[in-house]
């Protein structure tokens, strides 16, 4: 979905701390900040508000003026220089320490060029040696100059009240629509996420190559499907614990995870043509909907090259896991042919609906456990298990509070037989369900 708010958009040569500068004024960690060189692939955008102003801050990789012939390099420069041309206002972020280089002079001639308005922003300016080389700066041919330090929060509010002056007039001045369905997409390295994803959003946001491990960081983006705003945040790839040894790819793991707390729904794509669900998917599938009891549908990807033994194959793995892949959706597609790829949207939505949806009223929700349970007993011991009441408090996830004989009694087995009852009345399918168990008749 375009967004109506200006875009402001941070660039300048690699490692000058862009990415820094992004985190401090979104106020929320969301780009990767290591120290070396070109960790940034992605754009990244945050909706920023300062004195009753919005703007959309954009974070890119380094940009280059010079072309390159590796194809991860390239389409970075060119991701880049579209977010560029588009942009409403230009953050031109310098290293303090450095001095003025080369490539410094070569992004200014280019802004010249394209005669954006642009805003200086020296960083690293809290050392000595910054100071000393402030003048340098002045060099570029852009005015003003603000010089700060966004490790430290030194000259923010300078810098935004700078932003805020400089925008064009046709910022929107009110809060925009809150996303209730946010959907993430998860899965192993080169196994189709960012194909999906610029699939869904009709135009080219993730860097795609066949190099695994080319999204670095969750990026997010908003679409309108069915008049319901969706959020879709592409990840990057998880590998299994004892492959990640590099603190990069730690910190990549660890946010394509944390993204599964923020969503309502998670697409796990599988390569369909490994001929097999691997632990690591099956891992990944029972943690999302078991244990953050989020709504899961499986996309089995790169279906276009998969044969009839193949096929055979991939299915016997699946149904080895029939206990579980029954409560859930499942949908072959292929990022190559687009095969199926018209009927995700659709399907979220359906789930979406299911996951947030309002069962019956406590009344038939505990004669539906009750004739239940008299058809089919179910005891601890010698003990009879009793369900007094039963009633929906939440939903997205679906929350059932019982009021029970002992909750006790009440394990994982005998909450799956009450599983099976809301399953077989009503239409779950995708979603998740949450059982509390508590002591007494009086809800």
């Amino acid at each position: 979905m375009k967004s109506n708010y200006p875009s402001v958009v941070i660039v300048g040569r690699t490692n000058v701390g862009k990415s820094t500068l992004f985190n401090r004024l979104s106020e929320d960690v969301k780009s990767l900040t290591l120290d070396f060189h070109g960790v940034t692939r992605d754009f990244l955008k945050d909706t920023i508000s300062w004195q009753g102003r919005f703007f959309d801050l954009i974070d890119t990789g380094g940009v280059s003026l010079q072309k390159t012939e590796d194809e991860l390099a390239e389409k970075t420069r060119l991701v880049a220089l579209n977010m560029l041309e588009k942009a409403d206002l230009v953050l031109f972020v310098c290293d303090g320490t450095t001095g003025v280089l080369s490539e410094d002079l070569a992004i200014a001639k280019m802004l010249h060029k394209l005669g954006k308005k642009a805003l200086l922003v020296v960083n690293k300016s809290d050392t000595h040696l910054a100071q000393e080389r402030q003048y340098e700066f002045a060099r570029l041919g852009h005015q003003p100059v603000i010089v700060i330090s966004a490790q430290h929060g030194l000259g923010i509010a300078d810098l935004l009240e700078a932003i805020v002056h400089a925008l064009p007039e046709k910022t929107v001045e009110q809060e925009e629509k809150e996303v209730r369905c946010r959907v993430v997409l998860l899965g192993k390295p080169n196994v189709g996420k960012s194909s999906l994803m610029n699939l869904l959003l009709k135009q080219e946001r993730s860097i795609v190559t066949n190099q695994p491990g080319t999204t670095r960081e969750p990026i997010s983006e908003r679409i309108t499907f069915y008049k319901e705003d969706m959020l879709i945040t592409d990840t990057p790839g998880i590998r299994k614990k004892h492959s990640v040894t590099e603190k990069l790819e730690t910190m990549m793991v660890g946010r394509a995870l944390r993204s599964i707390e923020d969503s309502g729904i998670v697409l796990l794509l599988i390569d369909a043509h490994e001929g097999r669900i691997s632990d690591q998917e099956l891992k990944l599938a029972f943690y999302t909907f078991e244990k953050k009891y989020k709504a899961l549908i499986v996309l089995r990807n790169k279906q276009d090259l998969v044969d009839e033994d193949l096929q055979d194959s991939l299915d016997f793995s699946l149904s080895e896991y029939q206990f579980f892949m029954k409560k859930i959706e499942q949908l072959s597609i292929s990022c190559v042919t687009e095969k199926n790829i018209g009927k995700i949207l659709p399907l979220v939505d359906q789930v979406w609906h299911r996951y947030t949806q309002q069962l019956p009223d406590e009344r038939e929700l505990t004669l539906l456990f009750q004739q239940a349970l008299a058809e089919r007993p179910l005891f601890h011991q010698s003990m009879k298990l009793e369900v007094f009441k039963a009633r929906q408090v939440v939903s997205g996830p679906i929350t059932i509070v019982m009021r029970v004989n002992n909750p006790q009694w009440f394990g994982s087995s005998q909450l799956a037989f009450f599983e099976g009852v809301l399953r077989a009345k009503f239409d779950l399918k995708g979603v998740p369900i949450k059982f509390v168990a508590r002591r007494g008749k009086i809800v």
